[in-house]
């Protein structure tokens, strides 16, 4: 077989895959035959590295870290654009282009406005060189390992359309599917979720780590060209061009002859972007020919022969009728206004978010208000502002608390920041509830059957107070609560015991110490391996680790100061919770196993349980403790036991031996 030639194929087929799905909207292929293939070449050019090709698609999945970004000087500035918002601003626009040039006949080219990141991609013989943010428009970050991971970009051009050097610039932006799956995941997790696709994209792509890039699929549509040497006339050829020659442009283009043609694409737009895969808001309206571009010129700020159409927020008005204040686990306090109801955006609106106490003073609250409530984008609707013009006579103000509303402590502000929080941690209840519900979830302690309402009960009674008091429960604890079965009792007590396996990278996240997430905190267990370790570790040595900045090292020392704190670790510690962890980076390999998940039930020939697992992980895959009706395989080895078989087989997953798993990865 003539490998090279093999390799090649397989770079063809891909890429044309990709470029199906990522222009087209063309699924040609499903998501397991795809990635079956990229592990294929992956596999090949580990074993063939003389015949990896520069331009091949696995160079998209990530692998670096990068603890700081240099800044670069943008080769030509990256100039923000004009804005509009009515009719009446884009005639205006269109009587100056008229009267800047005269006679001459002119036509324009609409482009839907993507919200997200603006990236520059610079191009080097062929190769893709660098990837630069906006920045301040003169200097920005250079984020290439980045924007590498991006599918759609091609990291090698070699038609001889263009010259030595040219420049592309495009919007990067998070897919909708994207952003949902990940405020899922963070809901699961108890974690607050990203505010919209805009911010969530701006900080993927700041990431230090492109592997965690990679696996959030981010996307980019390319919308101009830019070099000393320009290989057409206007910017419709320039988008065909770099459309034909594997670049990601949006087919939603399209040239208007006159201003009404621009007005009748912008109304056609209005409602039909919502049907998108990624969030719009609004209209790019350009001159077509570069020529009269060049002649129109500049001001300082932004060119004269482009401008941006806005499209308006979605709002509704309604009455203020009360302000409830949250206590988060973390001893946050959010304010939140309840509503008279109202529909808005497809829904039916009750309350919104007030951000925090800087937002309730700049809009100035009263009772019965009637404000304005925007969805644009936001998980939970907001206030954007007040009818002052409809306010009450005598209305009384809301103001922000002095103390907790749960438990009357002092809350404090630290400076710098916009929220309030109690510091009562340990005696406040919607905190200890908090903490606790997070310690228990799937991706920390994994504790089944201990439902929200058993941990109120179990704190109201004051049988626990705090995660560790879950390890001294017995049946006793149990006597005298209703609906507590001898059958869920024993459930509760295997769960908790159960959860005395669980990898100290997950145990770690579980403790909730402020900002680790349970990305920061695998970080954290590669760098510091113990509990032990962590704590005794200086702030210098913290902030060495990547993704650890000044914010979260300082919360770790705050943390570990505490004495309340340092007794749960010793509690924990005499329940035998894993607090140690030998584990080394993963280094992807593949993606022959991604979306698909497994238990890891036996002895092995090949591996131990540990290497098993990073093997899985390595090549895309998921590692889960239990079996489910949604569990993909079951790997079976030596001595594995009966009950897992069996259930298993009454669920109809799918069994592995060691030597299937082996070929499941070719």
């Amino acid at each position: 077989m003539d490998i090279q030639k093999k390799m090649q194929d397989l770079v063809d087929q891909i890429n044309h895959y990709n470029h199906a799905y990522y222009q087209l909207n063309e699924s040609l292929i499903s998501d397991e035959a795809f990635d079956k293939l990229l592990a294929e070449l992956q596999k090949l050019e580990c074993e063939n590295p003389l015949f990896a090709i520069p331009n091949s698609p696995t160079q998209h999945v990530g692998g670096s870290i990068t603890k700081t970004f240099q800044s670069v000087t943008h080769q030509f500035p990256m100039l923000s654009l004009g804005n509009t918002y009515n009719e009446s601003d884009l005639r205006d626009f269109d009587e100056r282009i008229q009267k800047a040039l005269g006679e001459e006949p002119y036509e324009y080219v609409c482009e839907l406005k993507f919200d997200g990141v603006a990236l520059s991609f610079w191009y080097e013989n062929g190769k893709l060189i660098k990837g630069v943010t906006r920045g301040d428009g003169t200097r920005g970050d250079d984020i290439t390992n980045n924007v590498k991971t991006i599918r759609s970009i091609p990291q090698t051009i070699t038609s001889t359309d263009f010259p030595a050097t040219f420049e592309v610039r495009g919007e990067g932006y998070m897919p909708i599917s994207s952003f949902d799956k990940i405020n899922a995941d963070k809901i699961a997790n108890g974690e607050a979720p990203l505010a919209n696709p805009r911010n969530a994209a701006s900080g993927t792509f700041k990431m230090q780590d492109s592997r965690v890039v990679a696996q959030r699929n981010m996307a980019c549509f390319v919308y101009a060209y830019l070099g000393n040497e320009i290989p057409f006339q206007t910017h419709e050829e320039g988008l065909k061009l770099m459309q034909e020659n594997g670049f990601p442009v949006s087919a939603t283009y399209q040239k208007c002859g006159s201003i009404d043609e621009v007005i009748q694409y912008i109304s056609a737009w209005e409602d039909k972007r919502h049907d998108l895969p990624l969030n719009t808001d609004g209209i790019v309206i350009k001159i077509n020919d570069l020529g009269q571009q060049e002649r129109l010129g500049f001001t300082a700020k932004s060119p004269r022969w482009a401008i941006a159409y806005k499209y308006p927020s979605e709002i509704a008005h309604t009455r203020i009728e009360s302000v409830s204040y949250q206590v988060g686990r973390t001893g946050n306090v959010t304010p939140v206004a309840n509503l008279n109801p109202v529909y808005l955006a497809g829904t039916v609106i009750k309350r919104a978010s007030i951000h925090n106490a800087n937002e309730m003073e700049r809009l100035d609250l009263h009772v019965n208000d009637t404000v304005f409530i925007e969805k644009g984008g936001e998980i939970i609707p907001k206030i954007t502002g007040v009818d002052s013009a409809k306010r009450i006579a005598n209305a009384i103000k809301f103001e922000f608390p002095t103390h907790c509303p749960a438990c009357d402590h002092e809350l404090i502000r630290h400076e710098g920041e916009a929220n309030h929080y109690c510091t009562n941690d340990h005696h406040c209840p919607p905190q200890i509830k908090g903490r606790i519900e997070h310690f228990i979830q799937r991706k920390a302690l994994n504790i089944e059957n201990l439902g929200t309402e058993t941990i109120d009960l179990l704190v109201e009674r004051g049988i626990i107070r705090n995660a560790a008091d879950l390890y001294t429960l017995n049946e006793a604890s149990f006597e005298g609560l209703d609906g507590f079965q001898s059958k869920s009792i024993a459930n509760i007590l295997t769960s908790i015991i159960k959860s005395k396996e669980i990898p100290f990278r997950q145990v770690l996240f579980g403790i909730g110490i402020r900002h680790i997430g349970a990305t920061i905190a695998e970080k954290l267990v590669q760098s510091f391996h113990s509990i032990e370790n962590l704590s005794h570790a200086s702030y210098d040595e913290l902030v060495n680790v990547p993704e650890i900045g000044d914010r979260i090292a300082l919360s770790i020392l705050d943390f570990f100061k505490e004495a309340d704190n340092q007794n749960f670790i010793e509690k924990l510690r005499a329940a035998q919770v894993q607090l140690s962890e030998e584990i080394q980076e993963i280094v992807l390999e593949g993606q022959a196993l991604v979306g698909k998940s497994f238990v890891i039930s036996g002895v092995f020939e090949n591996f131990e349980r540990d290497e098993l697992k990073a093997k899985i992980i390595a090549n895309g895959g998921k590692v889960v403790s239990s079996i489910s009706s949604k569990l993909d395989y079951l790997v079976a080895g030596n001595n594995m036991g009966p009950a897992k078989l069996e259930k298993a087989n009454q669920l109809n997953i799918q069994i592995l031996s060691e030597e299937e798993f082996l070929a499941l990865l070719t």
